[in-house]
């Protein structure tokens, strides 16, 4: 299997995040070999001194890979089919790879963020002031490094937290989230399988924790019942593959897994409403 046969990979990692599940998912379908260490992020376990130190944005994943750090995701992946380029999920095709990196690019600028909101004022913001109470939400607020998912996540996350669709811009967080549902539709419309080129790549890996998302909050109502067919059976196929349950589901602890789904269903209703969707 090249380096990653005789090289070490540490992957610093929680079970809800998205970034952390894309490496996962990129490192199965690799074949490559890797040992885990837990962050809970909704402990506020990112923000210890000891792992700022590997990752100064206080965010997961972070990969160690012998002595090397190397934090965020994409370039994390990036940086894995360069040095184990067997198996690689990026296109060999100059053309499409270029368009893979157009779905890479467009989820870390906006999708990202977009998901980082939907899912606190859908469902983090019950979890957290469930279990920290008012002192530990305070402590957990204030620990986000100003320079995070954003430039500006730790003023957004404090709003999204304490005040949900509230907030200043969680609507249009929720429709820009549509928008690459949208996007996809549209991609998939020739009849292929796959984002790019017909053929599984990074950018399915790319799009399939943020798509996952919804659906652990109970909202496969953005695609099913006829609204974005192409999608359904997209991550009709996305389910099936062999990786997709240990690397996306497995690693999500049975009480968050529980709070996804009911903290999403309890908040389907708005997001229907802000998409006009009828249920």
């Amino acid at each position: 299997m090249g380096y990653g046969a005789i090289m070490s990979f540490t992957l610093y990692h929680h079970g809800s995040s998205v970034c952390a599940a894309k490496v996962r998912f990129a490192m199965e379908e690799k074949g490559l070999e890797w040992d885990g260490v837990y962050i809970d992020i909704l402990k506020g376990e990112q923000f210890e001194p000891d792992y700022l130190k590997l990752n100064p944005k206080g965010v997961v994943p972070t990969l160690v890979h012998d002595d090397t750090v190397v934090p965020d995701s994409t370039v994390i992946i990036e940086y894995l089919d360069q040095i184990s380029p067997e198996n690689s999920v990026h296109p060999t095709d100059p053309w499409e790879r270029a368009q893979a990196r157009y779905w890479t690019k467009a989820v870390d600028e906006d999708l990202h963020p977009a998901c980082g909101a939907v899912t606190f004022v859908c469902s983090h913001r019950h979890t957290v002031l469930k279990n920290l109470g008012e002192e530990g939400v305070k402590k957990f607020l204030a620990s986000t490094p100003t320079m995070s998912v954003t430039s500006n996540w730790k003023d957004l996350k404090d709003g999204y937290t304490r005040y949900g669709f509230d907030a200043p811009g969680a609507s249009e967080k929720v429709k820009l989230y549509d928008s690459y549902l949208a996007k996809m539709e549209t991609a998939l419309s020739g009849g292929d399988d796959w984002l790019v080129g017909n053929k599984f790549s990074i950018a399915d890996i790319a799009m399939t924790p943020y798509v996952n998302r919804l659906a652990m909050m109970s909202m496969r109502g953005m695609w099913e019942n006829g609204r974005k067919p192409n999608v359904e059976q997209w991550f009709a196929r996305i389910e099936a593959r062999p990786n997709f349950k240990k690397c996306l589901i497995d690693w999500v602890p049975e009480d968050l897994t529980k709070d996804l789904r009911e903290n999403g269903a309890m908040s389907w209703p708005e997001v229907a409403r802000i998409l006009e969707i009828e249920i």
